[in-house]
């Protein structure tokens, strides 16, 4: 039966992301190519603790409209919370630009598009990647929430055990959401000070940042303060960007968006650029 009405819909951006996942549930854990015809790729990054099929319905649909799309699983990534330790930022961005030249060998533009950490990669990669041709950032942390006290807290936490369970807001941390379904559900402190490491690394570079860019976030983001996006926007050179928030949605909300026109954005914005 979910076969039968996934298959009725016309095109994945009409697709119910919680459908996809009960047919899709073999994919979860796996990296994804998707051919295109106009000679142009996006590899599509995932965040942290998460898998490519965080990005895959948004690579489904920019395949369909002509682009070559690659979601590289990410070290670590996929497998078990375990896989995380002793993995350092450095090792998820030699995963991105082996991605990235391998895309450039037969493609004559590569856009990177990446969620949270993803996004942090993606600017780390463009810095010195003048050939990247464009960036979509979504949920791109420019400071984590309370980082200070965040930092402070990891820290302690240490001391008392490796492993720490993730906590959802009551309001878009359903248990049922695409995001939820598919990370770890724990995972070990040191890797969670690695992302506050990369996050860090980001911010100092912004300005080196000079091609285009569409820079997301959602309006109720709780890992990430509002003004991220601005931030963001501000401290990036690139003279064409745009932005756009997000309403009522998770943090990394490209998985389970049903609304806002956000896959048509993304698409805009490529073609434009």
């Amino acid at each position: 039966m979910v076969k039968g009405i996934i298959k009725s819909v016309k095109g994945v951006l009409f697709a119910d992301p919680k459908l996809l996942y009960s047919e899709e549930k073999h994919l979860l854990d796996k990296d994804f190519y998707f051919q295109g015809t106009n000679g142009q790729a996006v590899l599509l990054i995932h965040g942290w603790t998460s898998t490519p099929y965080e990005v895959r319905r948004l690579g489904k649909y920019l395949n369909e409209n002509g682009y070559t799309v690659y979601g590289p699983l990410l070290r670590g990534h996929g497998t078990k919370p375990e896989d995380l330790e002793n993995v350092k930022w450095n090792d998820w961005l030699e995963d991105v630009e082996k991605a990235f030249d391998n895309l450039k060998k037969n493609h004559k533009k590569v856009y990177i598009g990446g969620t949270s950490i993803g996004a942090n990669l993606a600017m780390l990669l463009a810095k010195d990647r003048p050939e990247v041709a464009g960036l979509v950032l979504m949920a791109t942390p420019y400071r984590i929430k309370l980082e200070n006290t965040s930092l402070a807290v990891a820290r302690i936490l240490r001391l008392f055990g490796k492993y720490k369970q993730k906590v959802y807001p009551p309001t878009f941390g359903l248990s049922t959401t695409i995001t939820r379904l598919i990370s770890y559900q724990r995972y070990p402190i040191d890797s969670a000070l690695e992302t506050f490491n990369l996050v860090k690394k980001t911010r100092e570079c912004l300005g080196e940042i000079v091609q285009p860019c569409l820079v997301m976030q959602s309006n109720s983001d709780h890992i990430v303060g509002r003004n991220s996006l601005e931030n963001i926007f501000d401290g990036i050179s690139s003279s064409a960007k745009k932005k756009k928030y997000v309403n009522k949605a998770y943090h990394t909300f490209i998985s389970d968006i049903k609304n806002e026109h956000v896959f048509e954005d993304i698409l805009s914005f490529l073609n434009e650029n």
